[in-house]
């Protein structure tokens, strides 16, 4: 009888918990899930294998010509040689110190920004939005406190792609959100103009808003006024992008039930108490992956400034691919500024999420 007992014992349960658990239940649940799994891993394996030979095991680091590049790998020398220039364009280099303040100050801010528990990341922000790009403008191209003027056609690199992606954010933001409310405006002037400025702005590529800027928008102004292409480069990407933005607004001011604005209503308050206190916190919360998605886009966007002969961080990688003594190591270069808008991006992106897991970013229900 105990015999019998002990051969009818059920087998001890499968772990439900633990890595070995997890494998299993995401990579080989079935025989095809774990075939898939296998022939994914082995593909995925002889890529990683392949590019850290080529990138790390087999490449050049040090040296500072073409000559030190001697293995089969990747010549690292050839961006170590362009550094300054990928960082800086053509600034001159005893004014270093300046964009590298800049690059200091603008990651010091957005650390201030993102600390929690930092007790002044208001007056930050309102520093950030006001007057921390006036400053920025003044520092860069000086001519006061001594400071020599560097003419905006010596920027480049990452400096000209951060200051075009910071000034085209920080400008077409509010601009955007305020098309959004006069597209929804009940005056029927406000939500004509704003939807024909909306859907003439969406409804043309960027590189076509650049030529015009830089070929028509000086003929708006006067023949003494100096309109550098910086200056036309940031007004035609603020309007396009703004155009963008106010879509997304709208979706999210659309999003919202209406019990909001009725019980704002309600509550007895005017049109911009109403707006600025319960609907626009609202709206702007539920579009934050909508809106990070169009900053994403703009920051990489910035690269088509090329066409304009101004040389962003691509189009410093671009120059140098056609200089004569490193010809051939164009691959390099296009791998190193990837590698910049990536970590830019997944920075951005990876943030956003983060505000979306904590102010759980779903509509308000009625």
């Amino acid at each position: 009888m105990i015999h019998h007992q002990f051969k009818s014992s059920r087998p001890p349960p499968t772990p439900s918990s633990g890595w070995m658990a997890w494998f299993k239940h995401n990579l080989f649940s079935t025989f095809f899930h774990g075939m898939m799994t296998l022939v994914l891993g082995a593909f995925i394996a002889f890529i990683s294998i392949n590019v850290f030979q080529w990138a790390i095991w087999q490449a050049d680091w040090l040296g500072n010509t073409r000559a030190d590049c001697q293995q089969a790998g990747a010549c690292w020398v050839f961006i170590h040689a362009r550094l300054e220039q990928f960082f800086f364009g053509f600034y001159p280099e005893s004014q270093h110190w300046r964009p590298l303040l800049f690059f200091a100050s603008l990651l010091l801010i957005i650390f201030l920004l993102i600390y929690e528990k930092n007790p002044y990341r208001r007056s930050i922000a309102l520093f950030a939005i006001s007057l921390y790009p006036i400053s920025i403008g003044y520092l860069l191209y000086g001519g006061f406190w001594g400071l020599p003027i560097v003419e905006t056609h010596q920027w480049g690199g990452l400096l000209i792609t951060l200051i075009i992606a910071l000034i085209g954010i920080l400008a077409s933001l509010p601009i955007g959100i305020l098309l959004a409310l006069c597209r929804r405006s009940e005056l029927p002037v406000l939500r004509s103009i704003s939807t024909i400025y909306i859907e003439i702005w969406r409804g043309v590529p960027l590189i076509t808003v650049l030529f015009m800027a830089s070929v028509m928008l000086p003929l708006f102004f006067d023949s003494e006024t100096d309109t550098n292409k910086l200056f036309r480069a940031l007004i035609g990407v603020v309007l396009f992008s703004a155009a963008y933005i106010a879509e997304v607004v709208r979706g999210g001011l659309q999003a919202l039930p209406q019990g909001q604005y009725e019980a704002a209503d309600a509550l007895g308050l005017s049109y911009a108490k109403k707006m600025g206190l319960i609907i626009l916190p609202q709206a702007l919360t539920i579009t934050i992956p909508s809106l990070v998605n169009t900053f994403i886009g703009l920051f990489k966007d910035t690269s088509l400034v090329l066409i304009i002969g101004m040389f962003d961080v691509l189009g410093i990688g671009q120059s140098a691919n056609t200089d004569p003594e490193w010809l051939g190591f164009a691959t390099e270069s296009y791998v190193f500024v990837a590698l910049i808008f990536w970590i830019c991006c997944f920075s951005m992106s990876h943030y956003s999420q983060y505000l979306e897991r904590k102010l759980n970013t779903k509509p308000a229900h009625s």
